[in-house]
């Protein structure tokens, strides 16, 4: 994930995503500076043709950008703005258009209207790419009503039938689910090896009966199970990223956004164990990545989901053994 696009990244939220930032937004609901910064400098369009304004990256070039996400917490939809532009290049919309997308799976009301629950980021972004069985659509959160969701920044997000007509309208439609699966996939790789630093130097900085706490074996086999789950949901986000178009693979999505959601639980409840009491506490930063662990868990669906994709498609395999199939999943140079 090092390399000279990520690095720039990561010197800017440094900078200007810092826990306190975070913190304010969540509060505010006010994104609007750092997402200038971020847009700025080009990032957003990371995944955009180089014809069309954009840097022309693949999808496995910009994992370390995903990642940072979720490292950072980044509370404005960075990667999903950086999927939604993509997907608008493809279908031919001319320009790139302004502000931060989020991206959606929508219900066509009988009413003409369109409603989303759970939008991500949906308080802070200005817009909404939404799909449904048959079309997408581009609209603004200006004037659409949103209610507040489960996670402080998500919302439930709807349109009046007016509001979807003066919409930006695509003839194709996409599935949201494994693009969303496979974004959170990464950001949860990049949030789960936050958690497990921030964990190990506090064990190693906390002294108990004259000692790091680090130093006491329960202490350390709880840290090195931390570890085999960050780093095995690290490979794994790396596998669903493993595309050189901007388009995952459904298999490999299922397989890299099941094991790092079943990782975030397990990462979630062993940091706060090691923390103790502090750990919960509004003060403290480790909340700000736990929080994001649980939420980002269920977008996109959560392991229960997609281990039942995956179980369909070993069930529908008709070409050679099922464990061509997985072969296949799971090699990132096929």
């Amino acid at each position: 994930m090092d390399d000279l696009f990520s690095d720039a990244l990561r010197q800017l939220l440094d900078d200007q995503c810092t826990p306190a930032v975070v913190r304010q937004i969540e509060a505010s609901g006010d994104g609007a500076a750092l997402w200038s910064q971020i847009d700025s400098s080009g990032f957003a369009d990371a995944l955009v043709p180089e014809a069309q304004g954009g840097a022309g990256l693949s999808l496995h070039e910009v994992l370390g950008v995903m990642a940072l996400c979720g490292r950072y917490t980044v509370p404005v939809p960075l990667a999903e703005t950086m999927m939604a532009r993509s997907l608008l290049a493809q279908a031919g919309v001319v320009g790139v258009p302004h502000g931060s997308i989020t991206l959606a799976q929508g219900q066509r009301m009988t009413d003409g209207s369109l409603m989303c629950t759970g939008v991500q980021l949906g308080r802070v972004a200005d817009a909404v790419l939404v799909s449904d069985a048959q079309h997408m659509w581009l609209l603004s959160t200006q004037d659409a009503q949103r209610t507040p969701a489960s996670f402080v920044l998500d919302a439930d997000v709807h349109w009046s039938a007016q509001q979807v007509t003066a919409g930006l309208q695509l003839t194709q439609h996409q599935d949201m689910r494994l693009l969303l699966g496979c974004i959170n996939a990464a950001q949860l790789s990049g949030a789960l090896l936050a958690v497990f630093n921030k964990t190990l130097q506090y064990a190693n900085d906390r002294v108990q009966f004259g000692k790091p706490i680090g130093k006491f074996q329960a202490i350390q086999h709880q840290l090195s199970v931390m570890a085999e789950h960050s780093f095995a949901a690290h490979m794994a986000a790396q596998l669903g990223c493993a595309s050189d178009t901007v388009m995952p693979d459904r298999v490999r999505v299922a397989v890299a956004k099941a094991r790092t959601s079943e990782a975030a639980l397990e990462v979630a409840a062993l940091s706060h164990s090691i923390h103790g009491a502090i750990g919960f506490t509004h003060e403290f930063d480790l909340q700000l990545f736990t929080r994001r662990l649980h939420a980002w868990r269920q977008a996109g669906g959560a392991e229960s989901y997609w281990h039942g994709v995956l179980g369909s498609e070993l069930v529908d395999h008709r070409q050679g053994l099922a464990l061509d199939l997985i072969r296949s999943a799971t090699d990132v140079t096929a």
